[in-house]
């Protein structure tokens, strides 16, 4: 079932698009992540979804009803920002505990969620209780805002904005502000909270490992526009444009005459995928597949660095641009080696024209 629907929604600043003729859907129970660069429009996407940003154009659905008109405290929708918006002057169990105030003494998660039905009197105490056991900060009503860390900020905005049990949660770079070994192990903490209780998701940010650790489907934005959506895998595997392969930040692009299975480029021949049309095309060759070999393009390593479980290097070949290769640590060879390389079919993707 469609929970969310935008149909041709445009939001114009002057003669400016900032969001243009946007068509999505998101299903119930779905987490859907929204890339894109600074100024592709996803966070002003966001707020035409939850009633803060008029569009100049289309229609807003929330279950099949349109949000024209309808203010956003009546949208049912939670949003969560970057910097918390956590209130100062009430301490933890307060924070999370307005949500439920704004929406009545039986608001809590829906049915469904493991939260029961409770009186008036006892609501707020307990589902306060619970829904910090549920972020994992049991016991940390009276706490002080000033005395959480930025992990635990987080975590009580979030119970605050699932304390009404919205229809749609929407995040807006919800982990931007916290070191990455610690957005990593929170990315993976609220897939599993989001999977058990069903909800569903809209998020939007600009870290494409973020989204891809968290979303059931990506949507990649350029100049107020989709630039591509579809599963990680697919958008991953596939890159609907050499936008969305830079972006994703693959820098191999090259153009390529093709005839056969191989394309004649500046750095030789690559193989391509079998089908693929004869004729000049670009193609994106991952730094996987950019392998060291015995014989092949002579390149001049320019750097390496250490990535955990692999060495990024970057290459400069005889002839062409620069290369990007990964490998294992043990075969890393030492800045200023003189390495050959050759190309792996299954690492090469024919980019879409346009």
């Amino acid at each position: 079932m469609t929970l969310l629907q935008l149909e041709g929604v445009s939001v114009r600043f002057g003669d400016r698009a900032v969001v243009d003729a946007v068509d999505l859907e998101v299903a119930a129970h779905e987490t859907v992540c929204v890339l894109g660069p600074s100024g592709s429009g996803k966070s002003t996407l966001l707020r035409v979804v939850a009633g803060l940003q008029p569009v100049s154009g289309g229609r807003v659905l929330l279950g099949g009803a349109d949000q024209a008109g309808v203010p956003v405290h009546r949208r049912g929708v939670g949003l969560m920002f970057q910097d918390h918006q956590l209130f100062p002057h009430r301490d933890v169990g307060g924070n999370v505990a307005f949500g439920l105030r704004m929406r009545g003494p039986q608001a809590g998660l829906r049915a469904g969620s493991g939260f029961r039905s409770r009186s008036a009197k006892a609501s707020y105490e307990a589902q306060v209780a619970e829904l910090l056991e549920l972020v994992g900060l049991p016991g940390a009503q009276r706490r002080a805002v000033s005395s959480l860390s930025g992990g635990e900020q987080q975590r009580v905005a979030l119970a605050r904005a699932l304390a009404p049990s919205p229809r749609l949660l929407m995040l807006d770079e919800p982990l931007g502000q916290l070191d990455r070994g610690l957005r990593e192990r929170l990315v993976v903490e609220l897939q599993g909270l989001f999977s058990r209780l069903g909800t569903t998701v809209l998020a939007v940010t600009h870290d494409q490992g973020e989204a891809f650790a968290l979303a059931d489907r990506v949507v990649v934005m350029r100049d107020g526009r989709i630039a591509q959506t579809g599963t990680p895998l697919e958008v991953w595997q596939r890159p609907a444009s050499e936008f969305v392969a830079r972006f994703l930040g693959f820098e191999n692009v090259v153009p390529g005459t093709v005839a056969g299975a191989a394309a004649a480029t500046a750095w030789g021949r690559v193989p391509v995928p079998a089908g693929t049309p004869e004729g000049e095309q670009r193609l994106l060759i991952r730094p996987a597949g950019v392998v060291l070999c015995a014989a092949g393009l002579d390149c001049v390593v320019e750097s390496r660095t250490f990535r955990g479980t692999h060495v990024a290097l970057r290459l400069r070949p005889a002839s062409g641009p620069v290369l990007d290769a990964e490998c294992e640590l043990a075969a890393a060879p030492a800045v200023g080696d003189r390495v050959a390389v050759a190309f792996s079919p299954s690492e090469v993707v024919v980019l879409p024209r346009g």
